[in-house]
């Protein structure tokens, strides 16, 4: 096969294959002006220029070193050249703490979004490849990943309203600077992809000396995938489990203790229920799963995650933690905390926050409702300044109606 059949074979067998469950009217590349990335371009042109799709291209710029400007400008001017509109979003939230490169990722996702929201775009291309895969794989390898860490990126997800796509996943960056060789389109070498602090570079460093042993970036993406393919499985039969054991009380999450599963299926129940109650977009590392279980089996209560999690002979309840939520204020007809929805005679002035201790020892009725205390003290309720309206967990329903925004196997279904 030739290297422009080549091109072609990529286009139509692979390269499209993300986009079958369906076709976007609009898709957007994202795109830094590294190899990587301008390949992605070319590819999505070539791809939808027969499908009558349109294309743009859109660069985030978290100004965190010299030059990115200038990059930025060199990926505005070849859109230019070439007829794509292009849009360059600026990120300047960085404030010193945390992890830098989850911050600028996080923003990187919310800024692009927001963007695609306003413009009309339905979709945007990421440009991860082979070699990210199994740099992932290694880096993850490292930190004693089971099957969920090791399992390969998602080619299609959908995020903040918008589809996400990576159709570069099988192709090696070898491959993608060959094509841009090809067509004589220039890119710009990253100096932070050979910046030592930084764990991804060791681990490209890592698969380097893997060669030896005949171990590269394709077989380490190819096992990837295989554990992708078990994590799907493991999925499925976490569901099945949730259908059948798990029981949702006022927001609360149940799970049977001693009933007949595998480890990891419970272990695969523990985490989602932590994600959900919590809110957290990645779950807890095994570490801190074990953590928990040891703390439950000798006091019957932990924290972790956001959550309180206490255990019976019968059960383990995973419930919202109060000082999680003790500050967080909205207005009452807004999703409040990521999961709750009220009804009731909305008003101005009204706003839900949590129950707490003081709104508590205002519902005498709450001993009532068989909920624990803890459970309630992170409850939604109706406040008119300090005034307590309503609590309806606590029996305090005053017209008012408290809901899930989303159930728990419904969030299961979504992550599948």
């Amino acid at each position: 096969m030739s290297e422009d059949n080549d091109d072609d074979w990529f286009v139509e067998h692979i390269f499209s294959s993300p986009f079958f469950l369906s076709k976007p009217k609009h898709i957007a590349a994202a795109v830094s002006g590294g190899s990587d990335s301008m390949a992605l371009l070319s590819y999505t042109l070539l791809w939808a220029e027969s499908r009558d799709i349109q294309v743009s291209a859109v660069t985030v710029d978290h100004g965190l070193r010299d030059g990115s400007a200038a990059e930025a400008e060199t990926v505005a001017a070849y859109c230019a050249k070439r007829g794509i509109a292009h849009k360059t979003l600026r990120w300047d939230g960085w404030d010193g703490t945390g992890n830098l490169q989850a911050s600028a990722r996080d923003a990187r996702y919310a800024l692009m979004a927001e963007f695609a929201k306003q413009t009309g775009i339905d979709t945007i291309a990421l440009g991860h490849t082979e070699d990210d895969q199994a740099e992932t794989f290694v880096m993850r390898l490292a930190r004693k990943s089971g099957v969920d860490g090791l399992a390969s990126m998602k080619g299609r997800f959908r995020k903040s309203g918008v589809d996400w796509v990576r159709p570069l996943l099988l192709r090696s960056r070898a491959k993608l600077r060959a094509h841009l060789e090809r067509n004589n389109i220039s890119w710009v070498d990253d100096p932070s992809n050979e910046d030592a602090r930084f764990e991804r570079v060791h681990a490209r460093k890592v698969i380097a000396e893997l060669g030896a042993l005949n171990i590269d970036n394709g077989i380490l993406s190819a096992v990837s995938h295989n554990m992708a393919s078990a994590k799907d499985a493991l999925k499925h039969y976490t569901l099945a489990e949730a259908r059948t054991h798990a029981v949702t009380e006022s927001g609360d999450l149940l799970l049977p203790r001693f009933e007949p599963m595998p480890h990891e299926i419970s272990r695969q129940l523990s985490v989602n229920a932590l994600q959900w109650i919590g809110r957290n977009p990645y779950g807890p590392r095994n570490r801190a799963i074990d953590d928990m279980d040891y703390h439950l089996s000798t006091s019957g209560a932990h924290t972790l995650a956001g959550c309180h999690i206490t255990q019976t002979e019968r059960h383990t309840r995973y419930t919202r933690e109060f000082n999680a939520v003790r500050d967080l204020v909205g207005p009452t007809k807004a999703v409040w905390d990521g999961r709750w929805r009220l009804g009731g005679p909305h008003a101005p002035g009204l706003e839900i926050r949590a129950l707490g201790e003081g709104g508590l020892a205002q519902c005498p009725d709450w001993r009532d409702t068989g909920l624990p205390r803890i459970s309630l003290l992170a409850s939604p309720a109706v406040w008119r300044g300090e005034a307590l309206v309503a609590a309806p967990h606590a029996g305090l329903e005053n017209g008012w109606v408290v809901k899930l925004w989303q159930p728990f196997v419904q969030f299961l279904l979504d992550g599948l």
